[in-house]
C-alpha cells in the first residue's frame, strides 16, 4: 500500500515538472516594438537588453520598417486599422499622436502612471504637448528636436560681425558678408520644397513675428512669408529654394556653400565630419536660436519621435512599463551619451557625462526648451499640406504671398478651430 502511494506520488511529480515549467514560460511576455531604421534601433537595442535584465519575464522583440516618417506611418496605419494586436508599441514622428488617438489606435496612458501631472514635469514642455491629446496623454517623448541657425563663426569673426537675433539683423550680416566674399555663397539657406521643413520654417518666421496658425492671413503671415519670398528675390538665398529639402540644405551649408542655414540638430555631426560626406566647415560652426522679428521671441518647431502604446496590445501595462524606463533619467542620459539624441529631460543639459559627450548641447537648450508643438490636431496631415505646398508655391513665385495666405487662411480654418 505504501510502495503504491509512493510511486503515484513520483508519477505526479514527473507529470507536474513539466507542466510547471510550461506555466512559467506562459507567463513570460514578449513586447514588440515597431521601428524604422533611421532611428537606429541599434542604439536602442542595449536598453532593451537592460530592461529586460531588471525585468526577466519580459522580453523585447523590435520590428523594423520603412526608411521615412512617412513609410513607417503607411505600414502602422495597415495594422492598426485591422486591430492586428501583434504590435505592442510603436515609435512615431511627434505630429501624429493626435491622429492616432482619433483613430483609436494609441492607448491613453493616463491611468497606467500615478501622480501623471508630477511626472511630466521634468519633461520639456513641447514634448508633452505634441503628446497631449484634449487633456489625454497619449505618449512618451522618446527623443527631442528643434531647429536652430547654424552660422559660419570664421566668416562672422572675419567681418567682425554679432550673431544676428533679428531677421532683419540676419538680412544686413548676410548681405554685406556675401556682398564681400563674392562667389556663390548663400545668405540664407532654408527649405522651400513641399516637405514638413517648410511648414516648420514658415511656422517659425509666423511665431516670431507674433502670429498664430489659426491666422496665417495678417501682418504677422505677411511678414513671415514675405521674408522668405524676398530672401529669393534679392538673392540672399538661391533660386532653387522652392525645391530646397532638409538634407540639401544640410549638403549644401557642409560644403561651405552658407553663410547662415535653418536645422535641425541632425545636421551638427555632419558638420564636425561625422559624415559620409567631406566637410569643409568642421571648427567653423557656431548654432543659435532662430532670430526673431523686432522684439518678440525667438521660435522653433519641436521636433523628435514618441512612444506610443497599441490600443489592440494584450500587454498594455508592460508596454507602458517600457515606456517609462526609456524616459528616464538613466535611459535618456545613454541615448544622449551614446546616440546624441537630444534628451526630453531638462536637468540632462546640465548632466556632466551628457554635455561632455555633446558640448553644443548646452548652446541648443534655451532653443529646445522653448520649442513649439505644430498644430495638435487629428487632421495635421492635411493641415501640413495646406501650408507646405502654399509656402512652396510662395517661393517659386507660382503665387503671390497674399494669394498664398489667403488660401492656406481658407483651407485651415476648417481644420483649426
Amino acid at each position: 500500500m505504501r510502495k503504491n502511494t509512493f510511486l503515484t506520488a513520483l508519477l505526479l511529480a514527473s507529470t507536474a515538472a513539466p507542466a510547471l515549467t510550461a506555466q512559467a514560460q506562459a507567463q513570460k511576455t514578449t513586447l514588440t516594438v515597431f521601428m524604422g531604421s533611421q532611428q537606429r534601433p541599434e542604439i536602442f537595442q542595449p536598453l532593451f537588453d537592460r530592461f529586460t535584465r531588471q525585468n526577466p519575464n519580459i522580453r523585447v522583440r523590435i520590428e523594423q520598417g520603412g526608411a521615412t516618417s512617412e513609410a513607417q506611418n503607411s505600414y502602422l496605419t495597415t495594422v492598426l486599422a485591422a486591430k492586428d494586436p501583434s504590435l505592442d508599441i510603436f515609435l512615431i514622428d511627434v505630429v501624429r499622436p493626435a491622429t492616432f488617438a482619433a483613430a483609436g489606435w494609441a492607448e491613453p496612458l493616463d491611468s497606467y502612471i500615478p501622480s501623471k501631472d508630477a511626472y511630466i514635469k521634468a519633461f520639456l514642455p513641447g514634448t508633452i504637448a505634441s503628446a497631449t491629446v484634449n487633456g489625454k496623454l497619449y505618449a512618451l517623448p522618446a527623443f527631442t528636436d528643434a531647429q536652430f541657425l547654424y552660422y559660419r563663426k570664421d566668416l562672422l569673426a572675419k567681418y567682425k560681425a554679432k550673431v544676428p537675433t533679428t531677421w532683419d539683423e540676419l538680412a544686413s550680416t548676410a548681405a554685406k558678408i556675401t556682398r564681400a566674399e563674392g562667389g556663390n555663397l548663400q545668405g540664407l539657406n532654408f527649405q522651400g520644397a513641399p516637405i514638413e521643413g517648410a511648414v516648420c520654417n514658415f511656422l517659425e518666421l509666423l511665431w516670431s513675428a507674433g502670429g498664430d496658425a489659426r491666422n496665417v492671413d495678417s501682418a504677422q503671415g505677411q511678414q513671415g512669408l514675405g521674408f522668405l519670398v524676398n530672401a529669393v528675390k534679392t538673392k540672399l538665398s538661391p533660386a532653387s529654394s522652392a525645391e530646397m529639402k532638409t538634407d540639401d540644405s544640410r549638403q549644401q551649408f557642409q560644403a561651405g556653400n552658407v553663410l547662415f542655414g535653418m536645422n535641425w540638430s541632425y545636421a551638427w555631426a555632419h558638420f564636425q565630419g561625422n559624415s559620409p560626406d567631406p566637410t569643409k566647415v568642421k571648427g567653423n560652426v557656431g548654432v543659435a536660436k532662430l532670430p526673431a522679428f523686432g522684439k518678440n521671441g525667438s521660435a522653433t518647431c519641436v521636433g523628435g519621435w514618441q512612444w506610443g502604446v497599441s490600443s489592440y496590445s494584450r500587454n498594455k501595462a508592460a508596454a507602458v512599463k517600457l515606456l517609462q524606463f526609456m524616459a528616464s533619467a538613466d535611459s535618456q542620459r545613454d541615448l544622449a551619451v551614446k546616440g546624441a539624441y537630444l534628451p526630453v529631460r531638462r536637468a540632462l543639459y546640465n548632466d556632466p557625462a551628457v554635455v561632455s559627450a555633446n558640448p553644443h548641447f548646452k548652446t541648443l537648450f534655451p532653443a529646445v526648451s522653448s520649442a513649439r508643438s505644430r498644430p495638435v490636431t487629428p487632421a495635421y496631415p492635411r493641415v501640413s499640406e495646406i501650408v507646405r505646398t502654399n509656402v512652396s508655391a510662395a517661393v517659386s513665385g507660382n503665387k503671390t504671398v497674399d494669394a498664398a495666405l489667403k488660401d492656406m487662411q481658407r483651407d485651415l480654418e476648417p481644420l483649426l478651430k
